[in-house]
């Protein structure tokens, strides 16, 4: 089974900066991308961004110039800086991996527990 575990999140001010970090942990035989969605109050899930396996980072567009997805492969980490924050980026941040957990499973879809982000104007 697959485990992710986030940490970062908080209250800050507008202007300001967070960085998220997600680790995963558990049977992890692949991973096909891992990034951070978001769930602002009263919305639907988004994405924000995301790094798919040997690829470049996705960004969502509100977010491009601000925030940067990285990775660390060797740790099953992913992280999310954001800078300049804006009210509007206030939300639930859910740390998302998609791949195969235990060896001949099928690809699947993996949420963390979310962190709270919160900008104050």
């Amino acid at each position: 089974q697959v485990q992710l575990v986030e940490s970062g999140g908080g209250l800050v001010q507008a202007g300001g900066s967070l960085r998220l970090s997600c680790a995963a942990s558990g049977s992890i035989t692949s991973i096909n991308s891992m990034g951070w969605y978001r769930q602002p109050p009263g919305k639907q899930r988004e994405l924000v961004a995301n790094i798919i396996s040997g690829g470049t980072p996705n960004y969502a567009d509100a977010v491009k110039g601000r925030f940067t997805v990285s990775r660390d492969n060797a740790k099953n980490t992913v992280y999310l800086q954001m800078n300049s924050l804006k009210p509007e980026d206030t939300a639930v941040y859910y740390c998302n991996l998609k791949g195969i957990g235990a060896p001949g499973g099928y690809v699947g879809n993996y949420w963390g527990q979310g962190t709270q982000v919160t900008v104050s104007s």
